[in-house]
């Protein structure tokens, strides 16, 4: 199965929900057909959209309904949002994206340090950690289900338990301002996020979806729109993946783009290799029509790296030719 078009392509669409019951067990016929949509959209557009069951679907519209009170503080206490990760913590409005916002909680499957943050931010809303941690567990089950049918598809499903094992979670929830009435009624546009990769192992995104999230082709000819909805989630293959899998899975440039006054406000999770894990793909990945793509890295390494050189690297309304995975780590080049 491929997704291909001669015309602007749409972003593929994959419906979970008729098969909860079928959809944690491997080698059925639901969960192969699953898998098929899975791999063609990883491999072909490196994202798709996702509708789950209701369990994940309310968890996120549950968190997604405290955001507002969150993004509402006073900037210094936003400020106590702190990470030793790079690119962690609290982002206030920065030149590169003077829309946007966001909070990072690096280990949301912690209910003690989730219970500290939300208590120095929001003391008297007691249940935000609860709501937060059943978010979390939520979407990384669907998540870890996605990644496990993505290594069936290579044939690589001998690495499951190391592949799970060695990965970990973080959240960000996200704000982008709208623009005024006059430059949306002008039809006018801001970029709330700029172009740009997930240097995880995937990212599972919700949103209210004001504004509109939009993917860069995997041919380099169309930006197109998500189209998700309230009831979607969008489902992304980072850099680290792609580059764990031999460039097997495409990772795709994307961007927010804002057209109204209404904020929009998204809540993610994030999957990523642990420290100390060497991203290097797996043997059977590699061969004469697929020579090794990267060297071997840590992931921490490179969100330093990038961090270093965020000035030359996605912040811009253009697509930059510098990418840092291929500068840092690239062997061969990729067609």
């Amino acid at each position: 199965m491929s997704f291909k078009a001669t015309t602007t392509p749409t972003l593929p669409f994959i419906d979970f929900t008729k098969t909860d019951d079928q959809l944690m067990k491997p080698g059925t016929p639901e969960w192969e057909a699953l898998k098929s949509q899975v791999f063609a959209a990883s491999k072909d557009f490196g994202c798709f959209r996702a509708r789950f069951p209701d369990t994940p679907l309310q968890a996120a519209m549950a968190v997604t309904a405290q955001l507002k009170q969150l993004f509402d503080l006073p900037l210094e206490t936003k400020q106590r949002n702190v990470s030793e990760l790079p690119f962690g913590g609290f982002i206030g409005q920065s030149t590169f994206a003077p829309l946007y916002q966001s909070f990072g909680i690096d280990d949301p499957s912690s209910i003690d340090k989730l219970q500290s943050l939300t208590h120095a931010l929001l003391p008297e809303n007691p249940s935000l950690s609860e709501t937060i941690r059943s978010f979390a567990k939520e979407v990384s089950a669907a998540e870890a289900t996605i990644r496990v049918m993505l290594l069936e598809s290579l044939g690589i499903q001998k690495y499951k338990e190391e592949h799970l094992e060695s990965s970990f979670d973080t959240l960000r929830f996200m704000k982008y301002d709208g623009i005024s009435e006059e430059e949306a009624s002008d039809g006018e546009h801001k970029l709330g996020l700029n172009s740009h990769m997930d240097q995880d192992l995937m990212t599972v995104l919700y949103s209210n979806w004001a504004g509109e999230l939009e993917i860069f082709t995997k041919d380099g000819r169309h930006w197109i729109s998500s189209e998700a909805t309230s009831d979607d989630f969008v489902v992304f293959v980072g850099e680290s993946l792609h580059a764990w899998t031999n460039g097997r899975l495409h990772c795709p440039y994307h961007r927010v783009k804002v057209t109204g006054r209404e904020v929009r406000y998204s809540a993610a999770v994030f999957t990523a290799f642990k420290v100390g894990y060497t991203v290097e793909a797996p043997a059977e990945l590699v061969d004469e029509e697929h020579p090794l793509l990267y060297k071997p890295f840590d992931h921490l390494d490179f969100l330093k790296l990038l961090e270093r050189d965020a000035g030359k690297a996605y912040f811009g309304d253009e697509l930059n030719a510098y990418t840092p995975l291929k500068a840092y780590y690239g062997i061969s080049p990729i067609d």
